[in-house]
């Protein structure tokens, strides 16, 4: 695991972390974080706020907290498939919090001991 925690690879997970948010959400973060100890990686990341969230949420909060939560499904299914892909992570588990009122993620993932 010694290697996961050069700057290159903190630099390629978060570009990964980045390119999924682009691609879900039409923007990356604003900030973005990484640690790496011993078999979890954690990324620490303020998201920005959606319009199309904003307008949901004054319509139907009901919805958004579905389409929030569908979203994060989404979003751990497709990064940890962008990790073993492109990275060969033996991935056991891929956690993820999200708290909209502040847009905080926070992503954990959890690597097979070998």
């Amino acid at each position: 695991m010694e290697l996961l925690d050069s700057n290159e690879s903190k630099k390629k997970m978060c570009q990964y972390y980045n390119e999924i948010s682009k691609e879900l959400f039409g923007f990356g973060t604003t900030l973005l974080r990484v640690t790496v100890d011993q078999n979890i990686v954690t990324f620490f990341a303020k998201h920005r706020r959606s319009p199309r969230s904003d307008a949901l949420e004054g319509e139907a909060p009901g919805l958004k907290l579905e389409v929030d939560f569908r979203m994060s499904v989404l979003y751990k299914k497709k990064f940890r498939e962008k990790l073993e892909q492109h990275m060969g992570l033996p991935i056991e588990a891929v956690l993820r919090d999200y708290d909209a009122s502040t847009q905080w993620a926070i992503t954990n993932i959890i690597l097979e001991q070998a």
